[in-house]
């Protein structure tokens, strides 16, 4: 089967000046692979056999980006593609980056040098398509697979197992055997990667359309080095009415119910983490009192192990802390928009969806009340109700005006205020505020 891979006009620009020098140049890589596969390419790569110079004379426009490695970005059209000289990589003494390379003249030697076939395929309008190493046959078999002998691939970069995984995730693919053995057996070198590199693959392989393929990491014993507390989370059960399957297996299902994005997605992976730690047994039945506030402990020195920004953090950590909260009265209810901001309460009734929804059927039949809840907290933001201090209809400046000393005691009186507020929103009236206010003794 012939391939016509529709390049954008910059990449073909390129190849085509490339060629017209005598150079042969290529798009390589995952574009060659999506393209295949009826996928839209997120980036266009070219490969060359020019050298990194050779291409800086033939374009006007570059940008030195990896010229040590071969690589200079051009601008054209209106775009920038990254250009890249044929090489063949030197040893790899730290399991991450190679000591040297060395540049070649043939397209096959670049090739066999990428992770995995799927990869290694490469096209221009003259050659056709390029697949020196069976990626259509591995494309057509959905399997991932290394390029040559599994355990080298790995050896130069052990971040490529956790590639392998996330390709595995992103595009529902098998790993084949020899792949999959030697991950196991290479799996300790992932402690080599940063944990930048890592948090990038894992937070791919998240919020794919197959993340409970995180189970891989046990599978593989990545999970050992990355997240040992899912291994232990598979095989702590929950002898309890509201849950059928073990906390890990019931994460599993909390993170293929929430929505895709990085934040729900690691809320979603643990938010019950800390059942590991408050687990007691009583009469049989399992209680795991506190756990959502251990849970949010952990997520929280978790995304900072894997260098994640504030925001990120304290947004998993904030989903995490409620994700199970109990509701009494419309005063819970507010407190709770309150607690997560008006801006998340989408986000954490995603969460309490996704976790009835990894819950036994006894738990499931509680979900009219998850409803009410939820239109509740919805009415509560619709109406713009007094959540927050910022709400309350007086302030610190009102209350000094009328004589009151600033300091810790006006903080308590405002927040003794807005508690009152909560429980009764025709309260949040300055004249009945004020009132109040000079009525406590506080």
């Amino acid at each position: 089967m012939e391939y016509k891979i529709n390049m954008p006009p910059g990449a073909a620009r390129i190849i085509r000046v490339l060629n017209g020098a005598g150079f042969t140049g290529y798009v390589v890589g995952g574009c060659v692979r999506d393209s295949v596969m009826g996928r839209e390419p997120k980036d266009w790569d070219i490969t060359t056999s020019a050298s990194p110079e050779q291409v800086k004379k033939l374009f006007k426009r570059t940008v030195d980006t990896g010229i040590a490695h071969g690589t200079v970005t051009v601008l054209t059209d209106g775009d920038s593609f990254e250009v890249t000289t044929y090489r063949v990589d030197g040893k790899y003494s730290d399991g991450r980056h190679p000591d040297s390379v060395r540049f070649v003249t043939e397209l096959r030697e670049d090739l066999a040098r990428r992770d995995f076939t799927i990869n290694a395929m490469a096209y221009n309008d003259a050659d056709g398509l390029v697949d020196e190493f069976g990626g259509l046959e591995d494309i057509d078999r959905r399997v991932i697979r290394c390029v040559g002998e599994a355990k080298e691939r790995f050896t130069e970069d052990a971040l490529r197992m956790m590639r392998a995984l996330r390709f595995g995730a992103q595009l529902g693919f098998e790993i084949e055997e020899n792949t999959f053995d030697a991950i196991r057996e290479l799996a300790h070198t992932i402690e080599k990667i940063s944990a930048e590199r890592v948090r990038e693959e894992l937070t791919k392989l998240l919020i794919s359309d197959n993340p409970g393929q995180v189970l891989r990491l046990c599978e593989t014993g990545l999970s050992k080095y990355i997240f040992p507390q899912l291994d232990e989370m598979l095989v702590c059960e929950q002898n309890t009415k509201f849950h059928c399957y073990t906390v890990g297996y019931h994460t599993v299902k909390v993170v293929e119910s929430v929505g895709a994005t990085v934040a729900l997605r690691y809320a979603a992976l643990l938010h019950d983490v800390g059942k590991l730690y408050t687990k007691t047994t009583i009469d049989g039945v399992d209680h795991f009192y506190g756990h959502a506030n251990v849970s949010a402990q952990f997520a929280e020195k978790f995304m900072q192990k894997l260098k994640f920004d504030n925001a990120t953090t304290e947004l998993v950590k904030l989903l995490v802390t409620h994700h199970d909260s109990r509701i009494k009265n419309m005063g819970s209810v507010r407190r709770l928009v309150g607690a997560v901001g008006a801006e998340h309460v989408e986000e954490l009734l995603d969460l309490m969806y996704a976790d009835m929804a990894g819950k036994s059927d006894y738990a499931k039949s509680m979900t009219p009340a998850l409803d009410r809840l939820a239109q509740d907290m919805r009415q509560v933001v619709r109406d713009g109700e007094c959540v927050k201090l910022k709400d309350l209809k007086i302030s610190g400046r009102d209350l000094m005006e009328a004589g009151f000393k600033p300091g810790p005691g006006m903080g308590r009186i405002l927040n003794a205020l807005l508690e009152a507020v909560m429980d009764d929103p025709a309260k949040n009236d300055k004249e009945i505020l004020m009132s109040m206010a000079r009525r406590m003794d506080i």
